[in-house]
């Protein structure tokens, strides 16, 4: 949400540790980042079983030695489809932004989604130059307020570039606001440079009790405790700010009087968003709690002398005015936007910086939203507007506009490459561009009693597919598709491959969530509707499928991850290529495409480039290779065979003769392998099968 300071009123939100809220530890625990594993509670037997099976994961992946995998969330499909979410350590070491989604069927890996495509997030050592007390004094500085905690413990840091070992301090204090900051720094282990900051406040805004009369689920005689909903409970801090507080209890089942005066009227109202969000992620997408293992929400509610705090397992919020008139200010679409950064924090876990932290935001926004609209309360009925209760600016308006997010007067509507160096609340306004239209389309209609209209960034009139579909669209594209640095241009691509997934290539749904992504001016990428799923065909004579890799692993089959468009080995053409070993061990990798050959052809010829770079210092002996095949049937033939000897720095193109296989249906395959140890990379690009 937003922190705001106007007529004397703050709010804010900041969120919270996930395991440290839950075992009662203060808000601000440094173990936030923490996968599910480390936080004491039993594990959902599904993800269990996984985390038993993670070496040989590793190995099938490639992984390096010393990278450990763990396992953070499994979505399965109704086919057996499973999406498994890890995240990464290095000999033992935390590995920050080294998060990855294994797409699985009957135990085969169809597809890896590595975090900004860092595959390998090994570092050379694991020894600091750097004195902790050094790095502790680096992010103490850096903040802007008096740490009453600083903490920090060694991690490798996957940025933009290169995997580097860093420190991740935390620093824990109060603003001179009085709003309080859980700061994480990422210092660099050898220079002492700030990386990367995040601040876990997030900033947040309420209104106070328009719900009405509303049922909430109790236990007992009686406890604000909802046994129906995974344990939910609703504890008073009695003036404190941290630890579990006392479940509310009442003799009559008959909570609050709507007004201040009565201290339970704050827990009905965290209460009740508390059961409302679980509801809504329960009945639409399948999701049993905000960690999908049916644990259930604590909402910790506090008076004090100005502020009313509503606390979520996972998020922290924080309500006053300057008047020192304590009042909830908890709303149905605020009470969901909060728990929702629990369930991003819970799968993709976005980061708070860059068009991520605009993700982030928005998807809170979305999923508030799409839950108001689903508890359909006569007191707060849906809408596309964020915050309308509050009238926080005193004249009526919201905190922000879906339908139209410059509304706000600082929030964008269409998406540019300078978007992601705005504060993710205004970040987020092309995403909750893109979900309006999506779901409304354009033009001017009456919603919830309020007037709403939009444009598209492009001009064109955007018919819509319904926010039930572009809710559903987004939440499988936020735990199947998007990692921890997904950006906009990662949110069409995986928004349109989910589109495709539920609905079909060829859909209308498919169709309308691609052209909202259009109407916000996000650039197309690989993924398209309506052409099925290969958007890069033969081209003039080729024969060959997706022959520059552009497409990913589309049309080609082999070792996952060989298809990659990281930056540590450059491509040809494009961004991607097929980068076969190069992993320093005895491991074998490849890929391949069926082809037909026409019988008419009186030639045909496979030619690709290739650039091969090696660890290997003898000038003689081959230790690497790799081998270009044709399959047939059940005979596979070497048409030749290249290896560490060939080494070379620059791409050069190879042919061969492949007239012997027209009237045929054959597979083209490379296959790479490497000695027990010292890499070759062999990288091909710009595959071509011509028959003439």
């Amino acid at each position: 949400m937003k922190r705001l300071t106007s007529a004397g009123a703050v709010a804010i939100v900041a969120a919270a540790g996930m395991a440290g809220a839950f075992t009662g530890s203060p808000a601000g625990a440094a173990d936030r980042t923490a996968p599910l594993p480390a936080s004491g509670f039993n594990q959902p037997a599904a993800v269990q079983a996984e985390q038993a099976l993670t070496a040989q994961t590793a190995a099938a992946l490639g992984l390096a030695g010393g990278e450990v995998l763990q396992v953070r969330d499994i979505v399965k499909d109704a086919d057996g489809t499973e999406h498994v979410r890890y995240d990464r350590t290095f000999n033992g070491l935390k590995v920050i932004g080294g998060d990855l989604i294994v797409e699985r069927k009957s135990n085969a890996i169809k597809k890896v989604v590595y975090n900004r495509g860092a595959k390998a997030v090994g570092v050379a050592s694991i020894k600091p130059s750097l004195s902790q007390a050094a790095a502790l004094a680096k992010g103490s500085k850096s903040a802007n307020f008096k740490a009453t905690s600083n903490k920090g413990t060694l991690v490798v840091f996957v940025g933009t570039g290169k995997p580097v070992l860093a420190y991740e301090v935390v620093t824990s204090g109060v603003k001179a606001d009085q709003t309080p900051s859980v700061l994480h720094s990422i210092v660099d282990a050898k220079t002492g440079a700030v990386l990367e900051q995040d601040d876990e406040v997030k900033s947040g805004t309420g209104n106070s009790m328009y719900s009405g009369q509303v049922s909430i689920g109790t236990s007992g005689s009686y406890s604000m405790s909802d046994p129906s909903r995974g344990g939910n409970n609703t504890t008073d801090l009695n003036g404190g700010t941290s630890g579990t507080g006392t479940i509310f209890t009442d003799p009559d089942d008959t909570w609050g009087s709507g007004t201040t005066a009565n201290r339970q009227t704050a827990g009905v109202d965290a209460h009740y968003g508390a059961q409302v969000t679980w509801d809504y992620y329960k009945n639409v997408h399948g999701r049993n709690g905000i960690w999908n293992d049916g644990r259930g929400a604590r909402s910790r509610v506090h008076y004090g002398n100005a502020y009313v705090n509503a606390f979520w397992d996972g998020t922290q919020m924080t309500y006053g005015d300057g008047a020192n008139n304590a009042q909830p200010l908890t709303s149905l679409d605020v009470a969901a936007h909060e728990m929702s950064h629990g369930v991003t924090e819970a799968t993709a876990n976005l980061n708070y910086s860059g068009d991520a932290g605009g993700l982030n935001e928005s998807t809170s926004d979305i999923f508030g939203t799409a839950a108001e609209f689903a508890a359909n309360n006569t007191q707060d009925p849906g809408d596309y507007l964020i915050g309308e209760k509050i009238n926080i600016r005193g004249n009526g308006t919201p905190l922000r506009y879906m339908d139209k997010p410059s509304k706000d007067g600082r929030s964008v509507d269409c998406w540019s490459t300078s978007t992601g160096g705005m504060d993710p609340h205004y970040s987020s306004g092309p995403l909750n561009h893109w979900f309006y239209l999506a779901s409304e389309g354009t033009g001017s209609k009456v919603i919830g009693g309020v007037t709403h209209s939009s444009t598209a960034c492009n001009g064109a009139t955007i018919t819509p597919v319904g926010r039930d579909v572009a809710a559903k669209v987004w939440y499988r594209t936020l735990s199947t598709k998007l990692t921890s640095g997904s950006n906009y241009k990662a949110a069409r691509e995986g928004a349109i491959n989910s589109a495709m997934e539920l609905y079909g290539a060829d859909s209308a749904q498919c169709k309308g969530i691609q052209a909202a992504f259009d109407g916000i001016s996000v650039p197309a990428g690989t993924a398209a509707c309506g052409g099925g799923t290969d958007p890069e065909p033969p081209t003039g004579d080729n024969l060959l499928k997706n022959p520059g890799f552009e497409s990913g692993a589309v049309n080609w089959t082999g070792t996952t991850g060989v298809i990659t468009n990281s930056t540590s080995k450059p491509a040809r053409t494009g961004s991607y290529k097929a980068w076969l070993q190069g992993n320093g061990r005895s491991s074998t990798e490849n890929i391949g495409q069926s082809v037909a050959i026409p019988a008419t052809a009186t030639a045909a010829s496979l030619s690709f480039w290739i650039r091969i770079d090696t660890a290997e210092t003898t000038s003689s002996r081959v230790y690497d290779t790799v081998k270009v095949q044709v399959v047939d049937g059940t005979t596979t033939t070497t048409l030749g065979t290249l290896s560490n000897l060939n080494k070379n720095t620059s791409y050069v193109q190879k042919t061969f003769n492949m007239t012997a296989y027209k009237g045929k249906t054959v597979t083209v395959k490379f296959v790479g392998q490497e000695d027990y140890s010292l890499q070759t990379s062999f990288v091909i690009d710009d595959v071509s099968l011509v028959a003439g």
